[in-house]
């Protein structure tokens, strides 16, 4: 016969011991009311750069003869005011658009040679020279793009017209000896964005873990496959968040674009063609011969142009955020 020894009961009045307290040092607590105040501060910076754009706007907004989201003229100095931004955004959209369509897929192949294709020394003399092109003042690249690039590009804006005009963007409605056009503020601007994207794209190409390239290269892929298999999906947020800042500057740019475009009010869709003007080259080309009225208009322009860098950014980070799951970041 068994028998089984009686377990003592447990004492209701045994409690088990308290977790220990995490001590907060004074570093971790000064570093975390520093970061929360450095994100308050941004929220209130954003904050008051809206309020300052709607209060001084909606003085001339009200004394606006014309519709200022339809109309094409922009008179707002005069005694009975019209002035419209659909013309301005036009030229900015499109402008920025040809800037991204050359840049990123550049920026990224520069991006990928420098980390996956080139010698060591190359790679670090090459990248060294991408970063220093970030740094070049705008004025320098609207000289350049004026004086030496404009001219170069009048066989290239005939040769699209000649076998690309079927394309309405290419069709050259006006025959001219000037290539200070959307087209050139286009290439311009690309060359501008492209080693702020290439060198972002870069270091997100370089935090790939090597382990995912291993066994992608062990598995038979070749250089070109592994690649696309696991530094691309990898990387993609972050090529996204590259494109983005490029397309801030691209947006925004002012000087080199005012130097180098041949502004005109004319709503056209022909690229080859001199017209158009963007947001930030009106600015800076009608802001010192502008009275009350005219600055108000520019200052609701500038309105314009905050709302859409608002929306092309939150876009861009419900893009980055469906596309957490290939980059590795939850892993």
């Amino acid at each position: 016969m068994s028998t089984t020894t009686p377990t003592a009961p447990a004492d209701p009045e045994r409690k088990a011991p308290a977790a220990k307290r995490v001590k907060v040092r004074p570093g971790d607590r000064i570093f975390s009311g520093a970061a929360r105040g450095a994100g308050i501060s941004l929220l209130a910076i954003m904050a008051a750069i809206a309020i300052f754009l709607v209060v001084k706007a909606t003085d001339a907004l009200s004394k606006n003869q014309g519709s200022f989201l339809t109309d094409q003229d922009w008179d707002p100095n005069v005694a009975k005011p019209a002035f419209g931004v659909v013309t301005l955004v036009f030229g900015t959209v499109v402008s920025a658009t040809i800037a991204m369509v050359i840049a990123v897929p550049v920026a990224v192949g520069v991006a990928l040679f420098i980390t996956h294709y080139a010698p060591r020394r190359i790679a670090q003399t090459l990248g060294y020279i991408v970063d220093l092109l970030a740094a070049v003042p705008s004025v320098v690249y609207g000289l350049w793009g004026y004086i030496f690039l404009a001219p170069k590009l009048l066989g290239l804006h005939t040769w699209l017209a000649d076998y690309l005009g079927w394309i309405p963007i290419f069709d050259k409605e006006q025959p001219g000896a000037t290539a200070r056009t959307l087209f050139t503020v286009g290439i311009v601007l690309a060359i501008m964005i492209l080693p702020i994207i290439a060198a972002v794209t870069r270091e997100v190409f370089l935090q790939v873990p090597r382990a995912h390239e291993e066994a992608a290269l062990a598995l038979g892929a070749t250089r070109w496959e592994m690649i696309r298999v696991a530094v691309l999906p990898y990387g993609k947020p972050g090529i996204i968040s590259a494109s983005m800042l490029g397309l801030g500057r691209a947006v925004g740019e002012t000087i080199a674009v005012a130097m180098v475009l041949s502004p005109s009010f004319d709503l056209s869709i022909h690229i080859l063609d001199p017209g158009n003007t963007t947001i930030a080259a009106n600015i800076a080309n009608q802001f010192g011969e502008s009275n009350d009225i005219g600055r108000g208009a520019l200052i609701a322009s500038g309105l314009v142009l905050f709302i859409m860098t608002l929306l092309v950014n939150g876009a861009a980070r419900v893009v980055i955020n469906r596309r957490k799951a290939f980059s590795g970041a939850n892993s």
